[in-house]
């Protein structure tokens, strides 16, 4: 990632990536603040609003190491030193000997590990929702807590990060016992063959879930890079009327005589730099670890989309869809799809002239929902009457017909999704994750979620920052 070359400030947040999560080398990177908003009730998974729920507890800035501080194995005795070891929870060795901070910690994780095994439901009456779904919740809800106020750039408060850490410790320990047999030769002492069934990591977990903890850490560290910065925050200002960055309908910070802020950001920090400008030492480091980010921002969607896509699709869905893809996407569209001999997903969507990301959702629940309605359409055996025999070629035309226009749904699709990457999540997404029985498919999506989210936020972090370092630099001349 050290050879990322240097852009310029209008840098595209979430374009064309497909790679494996194997292609982000081991620089560090950063971090992302959009997160979904979860519930035992509601499955409105967006990218960057969050509630958080009864399992990770609402805290500020100082209350939490009152309630739940981290210690160390040395005050615990076995078996109790090794669990709490495993979930993470040993931390600061000042508070090692004390029994009631042991005491604390203990009665902590029974809290939390009851409510996952309740399903969120309290009464204790079995109406809870699947144990995928509440640790999905759950780390949908942490994420929440410790990321939800934190909007600058500048190192993680330390008992946030450590309260991270822990509890993500504590809810990742699961993929350890979430395992398959395979078949392997054993060699006797006496030379004899035998075929035993081992149990190794499941292979989707084996391979996602280092890559996202190495995100993880990488996020963290682009956060602390900025302990010590040439630019500052001012709490108070409003956004201008005209200056929205290309695919993220997110408003940018101008530089006036008095900043201006666009009024539905109106509690977002302003940025301050100097007057003359940061220094090009400063503003290369920022280019740098902002191209960083952007690449941790692809490599974690692209393991986010692969999650999703290897889950089922409801059946709920299913029936739900319109008989006719046409009617979902509308006539003008569905013309430009067919008609069309070379097929430009992007000339499509600068013709439509999406205009909020409500529309961009539509849109893309929409064109999914086409896209689904054609597959089934092309995988439909056709009934063939002893006239209808006679015009195979018809039906075969018709069935290539569905497959052209699913596919051309799709790439529309994926086209829409890199151009808004802080877009919410779909219909078909969310019915996914709420119908899921997989705990660790479960997850690999929200951990993967989250940090995309994180990301992403630290991206448009640094662009604001290097955006009213240009402004100011061309009032100075």
């Amino acid at each position: 990632m050290d050879n990322i070359s240097s852009t310029d400030e209008s840098y595209d947040v979430g374009y064309g990536y497909q790679p494996s999560p194997s292609s982000v080398d081991d620089q560090s990177p950063t971090e992302t603040t959009g997160l979904s908003t979860l519930s035992g009730n509601s499955f409105a998974y967006c990218r960057t609003n969050s509630e958080t729920s009864a399992f990770s507890e609402h805290t500020d800035e100082n209350s939490w190491s009152e309630t739940g501080s981290p210690l160390s194995s040395r005050s615990l005795k076995s078996p109790t030193r090794a669990v709490l070891s495993r979930l993470g929870m040993r931390q600061h060795k000042t508070i090692a000997d004390d029994p009631d901070t042991v005491d604390l910690e203990l009665e902590l994780m029974k809290e939390r590990f009851s409510k996952l095994l309740l399903g969120e439901d309290m009464s204790g009456g079995g109406k809870g929702v699947a144990t995928a779904v509440t640790i999905s919740n759950s780390i949908t809800n942490l994420y929440a807590s410790v990321f939800g106020q934190h909007q600058r750039l500048e190192p993680l408060h330390p008992d946030k990060k450590i309260m991270w850490k822990r509890e993500m410790n504590c809810l990742l320990s699961v993929c350890d016992y979430i395992v398959e047999f395979v078949s392997t030769s054993q060699m006797l002492q006496d030379g004899t063959t035998i075929e035993a069934l081992t149990s190794r990591p499941r292979s989707d977990i084996h391979i996602n879930l280092p890559a996202l903890r190495k995100l993880d850490t990488m996020l963290l560290e682009i956060l602390d890079s900025f302990e010590a910065t040439e630019f500052w925050y001012a709490e108070k200002g409003s956004m201008s009327n005209n200056s929205t960055r290309a695919g993220s309908f997110r408003k940018i910070v101008q530089v006036q005589p008095q900043p201006q802020r666009k009024e539905e950001k109106w509690w977002l920090p302003v940025v301050c730099v100097p007057s003359g400008g940061i220094t090009e030492k400063e503003r290369k480091h920022l280019r740098h670890k902002r191209d960083c980010a952007n690449q941790i921002h692809k490599a974690a969607m692209a393991i986010n989309s692969s999650i999703l896509a290897e889950m089922e699709i409801p059946e709920s869905y299913m029936t739900s869809l319109p008989k006719s893809g046409k009617a979902s996407v509308g006539d003008s569209m569905y013309r430009h799809m067919y008609s069309a001999e070379k097929f430009s997903p992007e000339q499509l969507l600068d013709s439509l002239n999406i205009s909020s990301e409500h529309e961009a959702l539509e849109l893309a629940d929409k064109v999914e929902a086409s896209m689904y309605t054609w597959r089934r359409k092309s995988c439909l055996p056709q009934a063939k009457s002893s006239w209808i025999m006679v015009k195979d070629l018809v039906t075969d035309d018709r069935t290539d017909k569905n497959n052209v226009l699913a596919e051309r749904a799709e790439s529309l699709l994926y086209c829409l999704k890199q151009r808004y990457p802080e877009l919410s999540q779909t219909t078909l997404d969310t019915s996914k994750i709420h119908f899921n029985r997989d705990v660790g498919k479960a997850i690999l999506e929200s951990y993967s979620r989250v940090l995309e989210s994180l990301a992403f936020n630290v991206v448009a972090w640094i662009e604001d920052v290097l955006f009213v370092d240009k402004t100011m630099k061309n009032q100075e001349e």
